[in-house]
C-alpha cells in the first residue's frame, strides 16, 4: 500500500483535488467543538441568540485563546520576508502598530489572511489559521531569510496542553468603557490596528483595537499563567455593562456581521512554480482535508480561487513594492467581475424551507443548521429571476440581530446592488449528492435581498471615523 506522504501526492493519487475534497465529511458542531473545546469555551454561554445581540446592545468577550494559531518571527529578515509575501507593505510597520496580512498566489489569486503584529523591530506575531501561516513558514524555512519559527498550535493540536498567550476579544457599544474601567486608563488615543501594553489584574497585558464584528472592539493578549486572573477581572467589571460571553455557536457567525470573507479556498493546488509548496504540506493537513459543498459545483479547483479585488482587499494592495503574485495582479486589475455583498434572506421562504427540511417526504429540503449552516468551504449558486447564474453565496448563518438568514456573496457586479433580489440555490450539487455525503434532498431556492456589509449600523459609523 502506498503511503501518501504530502499534498502533492494526495493530488497525484485522487485525480481530481475537486472530487477529493467534495467527498470528505461534512459536520459544523464537530468543527467548532474540537477547535473550542468545551468547557474551555461552551458552545453557549446564555443562548447564542442573547449572544449575537450583545454585540451591538452592550459588550461580547470571546475566549479566542483555544482556536487560533500563532506562529512567531525572529530575526532581522522578518520584515523582509513579510513585505515579500504580503500584497500590502510591511517595511515601514514599527513596534506597537499591527496590519491585516494578505497572501496571494504568483496566480494573483489568494492564499488567505492573517492578523500581523510587530512586537518590536526583529520579532512579528501573526495569528489566524494555518491555512495562511502554512505559507509564511514554508518561505521562511526555504528562502534567502535571516529568521527562526516558532509556531504555537491551535491547543487540540497542542502537545503541551497550553498557549503562549491568552486571547480575548471585547466589541461592543460598552467595549471602550470596560477596558478603561479594567485598565484604570484612557483607551481613547489608540488607533484602529496600534496596540500598547497595560496592566490588568495585575498582568501586561497587550491591548490592540481591532474588530471581529467590525463594531468598536480590542484584542486583548497576554502571559498564558494569568489567563484567569485577567479573565476574571474582566468578567467582574463587565456586569454593569451587561457583558455576555460569546460561545462557540455565537462565535463563528461573527464574519456574518462584519461582512469579513472568512478561509478562502487557497490558490495553491495549480500550478508548477507551487509544486514545491505542496510537496512541503502534509496530506493531513487543513489543505488537504477541508471540505467543498454547496449547489455549485466544477471539476476545476480554479473556479473555486478569489482574487483580492472581489473580495474588496484592492485597498491592501501596494504597487509599489515587489510582492508574490504583483504582475499577475497587475493584469487582472479592473478587470474584476464579481463583487462582495451581503444576501438577507427572505424570512418567508427560510421558514419554508426549515419546515421542509424536517417534513415526512422521501426527498426534504436540505436541512438548515441554525446558527452556522457551514457545512464546508461553502459554493452555493445565486441566479436571477431568469435561472441564470450570477454570482455564488458563501458564508451562510443566522443572525438574530437581522431576525433572519444572512449570507456572504460574490456577485456580478451589475447585481451587486444594495435592494436587488437575487435566488440562492440551497442544498448540494448532483455531483456531491453521489459521492455519498448529503442525505438525499431536493434543491430549494430562497429569494434574497443585496446589501452592502457590514450590516451592523454601528459598524459603519465606527468604519466612517476610523
Amino acid at each position: 500500500m502506498t503511503v501518501v506522504r504530502n499534498l502533492q501526492e494526495l493530488i497525484d493519487s485522487v485525480g481530481n483535488i475537486v472530487h477529493h475534497l467534495s467527498s470528505l465529511p461534512k459536520g459544523v458542531l464537530p468543527r467548532v467543538t474540537t477547535l473550542q473545546p468545551p468547557p474551555h469555551v461552551m458552545l453557549e454561554y446564555t443562548s447564542w441568540r442573547d449572544e449575537q445581540r450583545a454585540w451591538r446592545e452592550s459588550v461580547g468577550l470571546t475566549d479566542l485563546s483555544w482556536h487560533l494559531t500563532n506562529l512567531y518571527l525572529r530575526g532581522r529578515d522578518g520584515r523582509r520576508l513579510l513585505d515579500r509575501l504580503a500584497t500590502n507593505r510591511f517595511e515601514t510597520i514599527r513596534p506597537g502598530q499591527a496590519k491585516q496580512f494578505l497572501a496571494c498566489a504568483p496566480s494573483g489569486f489568494v492564499i488567505g489572511d492573517a492578523v500581523a503584529y510587530c512586537l518590536d523591530d526583529e520579532t512579528f506575531l501573526l495569528v489566524g489559521n494555518d491555512l495562511t501561516l502554512n505559507w509564511v513558514e514554508f518561505h521562511a524555512h526555504t528562502g534567502p531569510y535571516d529568521v527562526t519559527v516558532e509556531r504555537d498550535p491551535i491547543y487540540a493540536l497542542n502537545p503541551q496542553k497550553r498557549r503562549t498567550v491568552f486571547r480575548f476579544q471585547v466589541e461592543g457599544p460598552f467595549a471602550l468603557e470596560l477596558l478603561e474601567t479594567v485598565t484604570r486608563k484612557s483607551l481613547r488615543d489608540l488607533a484602529f490596528f496600534e496596540h500598547r501594553r497595560f496592566r490588568i489584574a495585575g498582568s501586561e497585558v497587550v491591548v490592540l483595537r481591532h474588530s471581529m464584528t467590525g463594531a468598536a472592539g480590542f484584542e486583548l493578549s497576554g502571559r498564558w499563567e494569568a489567563r484567569d486572573k485577567v479573565l476574571t477581572e474582566i468578567l467582574t467589571a463587565g456586569a454593569r455593562y451587561q457583558l455576555r460571553r460569546i460561545g462557540s455557536l455565537a462565535y463563528f457567525t461573527n464574519a456574518l456581521e462584519s461582512g469579513w470573507f472568512p478561509g478562502p479556498i487557497p490558490a495553491i493546488y495549480t500550478g508548477d512554480d507551487l509544486r514545491p509548496y505542496r510537496e512541503w504540506l502534509p496530506a493531513t493537513g487543513g489543505e488537504a482535508s477541508r471540505p467543498l459543498s454547496g449547489s455549485f459545483y466544477s471539476d476545476y479547483i480554479e473556479d473555486y480561487y478569489t482574487s483580492p479585488f472581489e473580495l474588496g482587499y484592492g485597498k491592501l494592495i501596494d504597487w509599489q513594492h515587489d510582492f508574490i503574485g504583483h504582475d499577475a495582479l497587475a493584469k487582472m486589475r479592473g478587470t474584476e467581475q464579481r463583487r462582495k455583498v451581503m444576501l438577507v434572506w427572505d424570512r418567508d421562504d427560510v421558514a419554508t424551507l426549515l419546515r421542509m427540511a424536517v417534513c415526512h417526504d422521501p426527498a426534504p429540503a436540505k436541512y438548515l443548521e441554525l446558527p452556522l449552516a457551514q457545512y464546508g468551504s461553502k459554493f452555493d449558486l445565486v441566479e436571477d429571476s431568469n435561472g441564470r447564474l450570477v454570482g455564488l453565496s458563501h458564508w451562510t448563518g443566522f443572525l438574530s440581530t437581522e431576525g433572519t438568514v444572512v449570507s456572504i456573496a460574490l456577485l456580478d457586479r451589475s447585481f451587486a446592488v444594495p435592494g436587488a433580489i437575487v435566488t440562492v440555490v440551497w442544498g448540494e450539487a448532483e455531483e456531491r449528492r453521489a459521492r455519498g455525503w448529503a442525505d438525499e434532498h431536493t434543491l430549494f431556492r430562497v429569494r434574497a435581498r443585496v446589501t452592502w456589509p457590514p450590516l451592523n449600523p454601528l459598524a459603519r459609523t465606527y468604519r466612517s471615523r476610523r
